[in-house]
């Protein structure tokens, strides 16, 4: 027999209209635990109100006792609990009720996003419409539709599935179906996927992203072992769009345990794993290690640094890498010579004078017999000194060894041409080219959205686009009032105390920090990253994010994601007379390093905007000289607060 999924009752229609209330309720009080005061009220108030509309579908339709109620349905794997879903012919109903007599946007963007992840990850969801239902327990009649949600009062839950249209001969999906625990399989946060590959050594089967990734971890994972087996050297560059899985690919290659016999014996032994998983991203990797801290490991050994790597590999009398396979997580924004030579002056013994793709060439060359290098290569994320000169970086590193003939280079067709030289051997392969956001869940068009934003377009072309990700479940909201942003969030997330939302700014900006946004050098420094992040609200620590006191720029965001993100938009990077203007951004240290500025404050912002799984809060400080850009925003597609 199927587990089932956690949750607090379910019956058929003729069941929930006969039983009791008190039976009702005592089987809701038994299934969660301890519940407050306010919640039991609630359910004493609610469940007659439900069994009595209940009643009247009943009586309403000769289809309805193969109807089944479930209350306080608790999502697999996560805490959140819809308040009630219908299984009806046709359609899933998912009802939240609120005990007010008008809703909040919060309270609509949350059942939203209930209806949403059913639809993405509910195995018998897939093909049947999610209907949300916005009940304001106070109120009464139709009160209209807003962002996909229809609002109603309790009396109007019949007439709403009498009218509701759907195709009534498709039978309602089979409770035990719907509640199977392995019907829900959402998608995890980067961070949640690495303590599975952590604790577990894989990652949850979850169809869509799977669907998307694994004909790329099929293709790496049959080069690497053509490697092993012909003893030759490959470079493999996986490229793709923000949100489309490349980290989730890299973690997966070095800690799925299907390359762990290719290892060759060493003088001292046989390495105990093939992969390294290496990352430049600093705060990524602090979270990363901090989160497997706690999980009972140290963390380090799971991902590590790039800049170590280099400084204990590059020096003159260093030893051979254990690993064969080296893994560069952003490769495109790999170091330059000089950036390189700047940050390894002081390490005794280094051999300056190449860049970071010159070293993890010279250092696989190093590695008995075969080795493989990947990249996994974004696009317009180059937001540091010493990121703009690219993946042309690694070309020339391949053409700089004596032995540029013994590599292959593999890529997808869009980065053929910036490997194309006469003696460099390069394979086409479609699959390594990831072109389909997965993090945003069904928000496909948020790239396009953010990319065309940014370039300053028709609003009338981005405001359809901004629409489509609303009905996907994806939100945009604005506001000139910092503290009414943050109400929302915290309203939004109250019952569900795992999510995670957070305050972020440019660190080029010199307005925010009137505004309570401290996103200055020294206030942005002491923040610790991994409890920033991981932290509950009520941890003694006091540096959880979702206090919204402490901000992180866009160099603490880059490759982490939260559920949203509250984006306060500075002077740095602000729309004049229809263009958008980094006039007033904070001067570069080493300007004479800088190649193009403005390009950097846009790919700061892209980095920002693009944080949230379930969307982006933009707070626009209430001075005039931010006013063309707030109400560029507002037509774009942002809804005000």
């Amino acid at each position: 027999m199927t587990d089932k999924a956690h949750h607090g009752w379910e019956s058929s229609f003729p069941e929930f209209r006969d039983a009791k209330t008190t039976t009702i309720c005592f089987k809701l009080e038994q299934s969660v635990d301890a519940p407050g005061e306010a919640q039991l009220r609630a359910w004493k108030a609610d469940v007659p109100k439900l069994k009595s509309e209940v009643g009247e579908i009943l009586d309403g339709s000769s289809t309805a006792s193969t109807f089944t109620t479930i209350l306080e349905y608790e999502l697999p794997m996560e805490s959140r609990r819809p308040d009630v879903i219908f299984l009806i012919n046709g359609a899933v109903v998912v009802l939240e009720l609120k005990g007010k007599t008008s809703p909040s946007q919060a309270d609509i963007d949350q059942v939203s996003a209930y209806a949403r992840d059913l639809r993405c990850y509910h195995k018998e969801c897939e093909s049947l419409p999610v209907h949300a239902v916005l009940v304001p327990t106070r109120a009464s009649g139709y009160l209209g539709n807003e962002c996909g949600v229809t609002i109603l009062g309790p009396d109007s839950i019949d007439d709403f599935i009498e009218k509701l249209e759907r195709d009534r001969n498709t039978k309602a999906v089979p409770v035990n179906d719907f509640l199977s625990v392995d019907a829900y399989r959402p998608l995890p946060t980067l961070v949640a996927a690495a303590r599975e590959l952590f604790q577990r050594g894989d990652i949850r089967p979850i169809h869509r992203a799977r669907a998307a990734t694994d004909p790329a971890v099929e293709t790496i994972s049959n080069i690497i072992h053509h490697a092993a087996k012909t003893s030759t050297r490959h470079l493999i560059m996986l490229t793709g769009i923000p949100g489309a899985g490349k980290t989730l690919v890299g973690l997966r290659i070095a800690h799925a345990h299907f390359l762990d016999d290719l290892a060759v014996e060493r003088e001292s032994g046989k390495p105990t794993v093939p992969a390294v998983y290496l990352s430049g991203n600093g705060p990524l990797i602090e979270v990363l290690q901090y989160e497997l801290r706690k999980g009972g490991g140290g963390g380090k050994t799971f991902v590590r640094g790039v800049k170590d790597y280099v400084k204990k590999y590059s020096k003159s009398n260093s030893p051979t890498p254990p690993e064969h396979v080296l893994i560069f997580d952003e490769a495109q924004r790999a170091w330059n010579k000089e950036q390189v030579q700047a940050k390894h002056a002081n390490t005794p013994g280094f051999e300056s004078g190449k860049s970071e793709p010159e070293h993890f060439i010279e250092f696989s060359n190093r590695i008995p017999e075969w080795s493989v290098v990947i990249g996994l290569i974004g696009g317009g994320q180059e937001i540091n000194i010493g990121e703009e000169a690219g993946i042309g970086q690694w070309r020339d590193a391949v053409l700089g060894v004596d032995n540029t003939g013994e590599w292959t280079v593999h890529g997808p067709t869009g980065v053929k041409n910036s490997f194309a030289a006469p003696n460099l051997k390069y394979e086409e392969h479609p699959e390594l080219n990831l072109d389909r956001e997965i993090r945003f869940h069904a928000a496909s068009d948020l790239h396009r959205f953010v990319g065309e934003l940014l370039e300053g377009n028709d609003y009338s072309e981005l405001k359809p686009l901004a629409e489509s990700m609303e009905d996907a479940g994806f939100v945009l909201r604005i506001t000139r009032t910092l503290s009414i942003a943050e109400n929302y969030l915290r309203e939004r997330y109250a019952e569900e105390p795992e999510k995670r939302f957070g305050l972020l700014a440019s660190a080029r900006d010199k307005s925010l920090s009137e505004f309570g946004i401290k996103n200055d050098f020294h206030s942005t420094k002491q923040v610790r990253m991994g409890p920033w992040f991981s932290d509950a609200e009520d941890d003694t620590s006091r540096k959880s994010c979702r206090l919204l006191r402490d901000c992180i720029t866009e160099f603490g965001a880059q490759g982490l994601e939260l559920d949203c993100a509250l984006l306060g938009w500075g002077t740095d990077f602000r729309l004049v007379d229809g263009k958008w203007n980094n006039d007033k951004a904070r001067n570069y240290q080493k300007r004479n390093m800088i190649k193009d500025a403005f390009q950097l404050r846009l790919n700061s912002y892209r980095v920002l905007l693009t944080r949230g799984r379930d969307g982006t809060i933009v707070f626009v400080p209430p001075i005039e000289e931010m006013d063309e850009t707030y109400e560029y925003l507002c037509s774009c597609g942002f809804r005000k607060l």
